[in-house]
């Protein structure tokens, strides 16, 4: 019965270690910007942070909060500045060029930087509205 326990304890010990040795997961941020040939792309990138799991403050000029409608897609369209798009709650779907789509869900951050060319279409799935948070950048 002690050597079981023993191995039990062995093992618990292990366990933990394993789970404390593990990196974070990192953040990632959908980047949809204006590729050469002007049509919008999406690329995902990690966002940079410090060993304290931090990042840089950014520069931003104001927040707005939406609550968006699930309804047909949008037209194409193009950012109308820098921004981030922070999904709340809801999903929608982004269309860039040559038809990939990005699923967009709660936690969800895109930075929108295709602000010429064909740009990208957004639509807001059901059943329930996307509430979203965007972030002006300077």
């Amino acid at each position: 019965m002690k050597k079981v326990l023993g191995v039990l304890m062995v093992l618990g010990v292990l366990m933990v270690l394993e789970v404390h040795a593990q990196a974070p997961k990192p953040i990632t941020i959908t980047r949809i910007y204006t590729a050469p040939d002007g049509s919008s792309a999406a690329e995902e990138i990690p966002m940079k942070l410090s060993n304290g799991g931090v990042s840089e403050m950014t520069k931003a000029s104001g927040a707005q909060f939406s609550r968006r409608p699930p309804g047909p897609p949008s037209d194409w369209h193009v950012g109308p500045r820098r921004q981030y798009v922070i999904t709340l709650s809801g999903r929608a779907e982004l269309t860039v060029g040559g038809g990939k789509k990005v699923t967009v869900g709660p936690g969800h951050i895109s930075l929108i930087e295709d602000l010429t060319g064909k740009g990208h279409i957004t639509q807001n799935l059901g059943p329930d509205d996307r509430i979203v948070v965007t972030i002006p950048l300077e």
